[in-house]
């Protein structure tokens, strides 16, 4: 029989064998690392957005000049307009990444932080008790439903704020305490970073509605009912005022209320636009909500209005414009992952103690009660998996199926700096190729250039009546143009354009000379 010393010993160095040990959560991140973007050189797909070149080059201004921008950097259709760089505390980070480690550090960066936001999702799921292998199919659903939208851009942070926000919130719902005034200086944090700190303040907005609702319904002798309600209202009035400190005040507000009530901005721009119901990325999204939309009535019942009108806000968000469907993902997936293991242990409880569903049932508590123990494992593991991913797998450029990224580096003399006609998107490319020589007519900032311009663009674009007017008027010496644009055959067929290369991807015009032109 062993002494009591010995017992005494082995009692202790079991929780210190079970602190040191991998827990859920730290194979769950490394494991999404290794997934979403390391496995097959799948971190240049988050350089897929040319809207990257312009955030790096903004915030390698901020970083030069120490200050903030007041007026346009990049184009020669607006010189000196004011604008806005909203977002310049992500475009600093991706520019300090940049230069630390190129391309790779970026799309290491931003990866890194989309991992976190499903890490802390899935964290939510947990504190709901819910069934972890039901979790786990639930986060890839909620994953593959955002996926639209993992792209090196500031609304990665926007993703990593939410589910923090989220948390907090779900937190203080269970056991309110003083920690929910977090929130305050994470509005601050999130107004200097991206424009998506707005779904914070309308969140609370309903919140602070659904808790006068819910207080409304109960008994009216209770002289503290409406405490909750009144408590979110000073927090959302908190949040409203923090968001205050960045620099452009409440200018910044009045931008993006701008932003988004624009039509021609939810016309043109495709991420604005309602989700197409053709990819595997909008059946995850369908699973989601039709799960989500389910619970509503249950919701309800039980007096929880607050997260009934947050679900039913941002349903009708994500079907209007699919930038809110990550969003949406996000928020609903820890209710739809517990409502479903409660459905599954009353279910698997009635089986036998053998059978496949009661010892999977069984695994999974187990499992979940791991969960909560952190270590260094996460980090170890995300830097193994970084360490170990193929040189040939990092970006070194932008993805050369989608940007024109051999004609530009071959006729980089002739380009850097010359007015070239192209895609939005591609212009972005040109300002990250060739900022501060490069400006550009029309590039990804579409609320900075407006109907007016913008719709001149797009009637080029497509040779519409005017197209030859419009790059007569601005003086292009080339147009850079994808292979599918109706421009591009009819520049074949003008004798004062010729066509200096073409590949699967683009094609580039130089105007000819007069006597060329002849």
């Amino acid at each position: 029989m062993r002494s009591l010393a010995e017992a005494a010993t082995g009692l202790r160095a079991a929780p210190l064998r079970r602190r040191l040990a991998p827990s859920l959560l730290d194979c769950l991140v490394v494991s999404l690392v290794a997934w979403q973007f390391a496995v097959g050189g799948r971190w240049v797909t988050l350089l897929a957005d040319g809207d990257t070149g312009w955030h790096i080059r903004t915030g390698e201004y901020v970083l030069d000049h120490r200050r903030w921008p007041q007026q346009d950097l990049f184009s020669f259709s607006k010189p000196g307009q004011p604008w806005y760089a909203w977002e310049w505390l992500a475009e600093v980070i991706f520019a300090l990444l940049f230069r630390l480690a190129g391309l790779a550090g970026v799309a290491a960066g931003a990866g890194l932080v989309i991992v976190a936001a499903a890490g802390v999702v899935f964290a939510r799921m947990m504190r709901r008790q819910a069934d972890p292998f039901l979790a786990l199919i639930v986060l890839m659903l909620a994953m593959g439903a955002s996926a639209i939208h993992f792209l090196a851009r500031p609304h990665v942070f926007t993703l990593l704020y939410w589910a923090v926000a989220l948390a907090w919130i779900e937190r203080d719902r269970e056991r309110p305490s003083a920690r929910i005034w977090g929130l305050v200086p994470l509005a601050a944090l999130w107004a200097n970073t991206h424009g998506g700190f707005t779904a914070l303040l309308a969140s609370l907005v309903l919140i602070a509605l659904g808790r006068a609702a819910e207080a409304a319904l109960e008994a009216p002798g209770r002289a503290d009912r409406w405490r909750p309600a009144l408590r979110w209202a000073a927090l959302t009035a908190a949040c409203a005022a923090a968001s205050l400190a960045n620099p452009y005040g409440w200018r910044l507000h009045g931008h993006i209320a701008a932003y988004l009530r624009s039509d021609w901005i939810r016309n043109v721009v495709d991420e604005f636009q309602s989700p197409k119901f053709r990819s595997e990325h909008s059946l995850h999204f369908e699973l989601l909500a039709a799960a989500a939309l389910m619970l509503v009535p249950a919701m309800l019942k039980r007096k929880r209005i607050s997260e009934a009108l947050l679900i039913l806000m941002w349903a009708h968000a994500a079907l209007v414009s699919a930038r809110h469907i990550p969003l949406f993902a996000l928020l609903v997936a820890p209710t739809v992952a517990g409502e479903a293991s409660r459905l599954w242990r009353d279910w698997a409880q009635g089986r036998p103690q053998r059978s496949v569903a009661a010892i999977l049932e069984r695994v999974g508590r187990d499992l979940a009660a791991g969960f909560a123990r952190s270590s260094v494992w996460a980090a170890a593991g995300t830097a193994a998996v970084i360490v170990a991913t193929p040189a040939a797998h990092w970006p070194r450029d932008f993805p050369a199926r989608k940007f024109p990224v051999e004609i530009v580096e071959r006729r980089r003399g002739a380009l850097a700096g010359a007015r070239v006609f192209t895609s939005d998107q591609w212009a972005d490319y040109l300002i990250y190729r060739f900022y501060p020589e490069q400006r550009v007519y029309f590039d990804g900032r579409s609320d900075f250039y407006g109907p007016a311009i913008g719709q001149e663009y797009l009637n080029t674009v497509q040779g519409r009546p005017g197209w030859r007017r419009t790059l007569e008027r601005w003086g292009f010496r080339f147009v850079l143009a994808p292979v599918e644009w109706p421009l591009a055959g009819l520049l074949e067929e003008r004798p004062e354009w010729r066509r200096l290369e073409r590949d699967q991807v683009a094609a580039l015009y130089e105007r000819a000379g007069p006597s060329e032109a002849r």
